[in-house]
């Protein structure tokens, strides 16, 4: 039997910050308006010819580096993305590429929104388990200031760019609960709510890339009680209260919804890691971005139990369970 350990993060964010004031010279907004309804204080815009793969490879580079293995040993990278650089080939495969990674080795993008760095972990804890793959880059990274309608002040002021990476490593398992790595992940998607949170164009439909579209108060409604019963089910999974978490890494979608589901579950709201005011909502790069910063600053230690979710468009929201 193998497990998935994380044995390595990094993350990106591009270098041009645009604050809630840069916003209001823009669009009809204050910072004060922002900040109240979101929590969000400054984000980050990719630069003009910085483009999605630019910023995941320099998010694995980050990955790599932390874990102390060489490009050469990936085997297997699952990048998500909603704002791939092209409609084809996989934004995954330019990074393979750009990385040196081994030539031959399974690259694929994954499109879930916002839960796609935890459909993407999925995927690849799948394939080191089924003994497919030993080492693997598993990466969310977008750049949706590409599809924001900035004349929008309900959408354009909650989103920004940048990318987040792990390295997992197949490892021996025994079976003890407390051992290292991926406990359990769990996936959903429910396409009825198609209308509430989408972008209006793509190939198929209109031909045009499109802009994206939300309707934030029934969102929120949803992410609130999504996330609530996808963290009880990782959490019944394993046999598991809540109060044996020790951190929560979830979407930074909206500081409000990070409250609301902190307060359902009854977990204290400081084991609940929150960037959102200083990279806004990165999509499938957040909950990456949040793990890595939280390790960074020394928050999450390893052999702590972590607990990862998020819900995006479609909708689609997941969680998983890792120890680190």
């Amino acid at each position: 039997m193998w497990r998935s350990v994380i044995a390595g993060c990094g993350s990106y964010l591009p270098a041009n910050k645009v604050t809630n004031a840069n916003l209001a010279e823009r669009v009809e907004t204050t910072d004060a308006w922002i900040r109240e309804r979101t929590g969000i204080l400054v984000r980050h815009f990719a630069a003009e010819g910085e483009k999605t793969s630019d910023l995941a490879m320099a998010a694995a580079r980050a990955a790599l580096a932390d874990a102390g293995v060489d490009a050469a040993e990936v085997d297997l990278i699952v990048l998500a993305t909603a704002t791939p650089d092209q409609t084809f080939p996989a934004t995954a495969t330019r990074v393979q590429a750009g990385l040196g990674c081994r030539p031959g080795a399974p690259a694929f993008d994954i499109q879930a929104v916002c839960s796609g760095f935890l459909y993407a972990l999925s995927v690849a804890d799948a394939l080191i388990k089924a003994g497919q793959a030993r080492t693997a880059l598993v990466i969310g990274a977008e750049t949706f200031s590409r599809i924001l309608d900035f004349t929008d002040r309900t959408t354009c002021v909650l989103f920004g760019d940048g990318a987040g990476a792990v390295v997992l490593r197949a490892t021996p398992s025994t079976g003890d609960g407390g051992e290292r790595g991926i406990l359990s992940t769990h996936l959903h998607a429910d396409g009825r709510h198609h209308d509430l949170l989408y972008v209006d164009g793509g190939p198929s439909s209109t031909g045009t890339v499109g802009h994206l579209r939300m309707q934030g108060r029934e969102v929120f409604r949803h992410a609130v009680t999504n996330l609530y019963e996808v963290v009880l089910e990782a959490l019944a999974a394993n046999g598991l209260q809540a109060d044996a978490i020790d951190w929560v890494v979830p979407h930074q979608a909206n500081q409000r919804i990070l409250d609301g589901t902190a307060k359902k579950l009854g977990i204290d709201p400081a084991k609940v890691i929150s960037t959102i005011a200083h990279h806004a909502n990165t999509s499938a790069a957040s909950v990456p971005l949040a793990l890595c910063e939280a390790r960074r600053d020394g928050r999450i230690q390893a052999g702590q139990l972590i607990l990862l979710e998020a819900m995006g468009g479609g909708f689609t929201w997941g969680s998983a369970l890792v120890r680190l």
